[in-house]
C-alpha cells in the first residue's frame, strides 16, 4: 500500500512560496485591530445567547460595537492615506 503525504513532491511540490511575504504579513498586522474588536463583539453576543441582556451586558455590547466601528474607521483611514497622489479614490 502506498501512503500519500501532503508534502510529497508527487502530490504537492514543496516551494518557498508557501510562506506569506512581508507585505502580506504587514497587511495581516494592519487588520488585527479590526479582527480583535470583532472577536470581542462576538464574545459579547455569545454571552447573550441564553439570557436576556442586563444593563451591564447592554453596555458591554455597545462598547464592543463601538470598538469595531472605531477599528474599521481607523483601518479605512490608514488605507486611504496610503494612496499615491493622483490615484482615483
Amino acid at each position: 500500500m502506498n501512503h500519500i503525504a501532503a508534502l510529497q513532491d508527487v502530490v504537492t511540490p514543496w516551494s518557498d512560496g508557501l510562506e506569506p511575504s512581508d507585505s502580506e504579513l504587514n497587511e495581516i498586522e494592519a487588520e488585527m485591530p479590526v479582527v480583535l474588536a470583532e472577536v470581542e463583539l462576538l464574545d459579547a453576543l455569545i454571552v447573550l445567547l441564553d439570557r436576556l441582556a442586563s444593563e451591564f451586558d447592554a453596555r458591554r455590547l455597545r462598547r464592543a460595537h463601538n470598538r469595531v466601528l472605531t477599528a474599521r474607521r481607523d483601518a479605512a483611514n490608514r488605507g486611504a492615506g496610503t494612496q499615491a497622489s493622483g490615484d482615483a479614490a
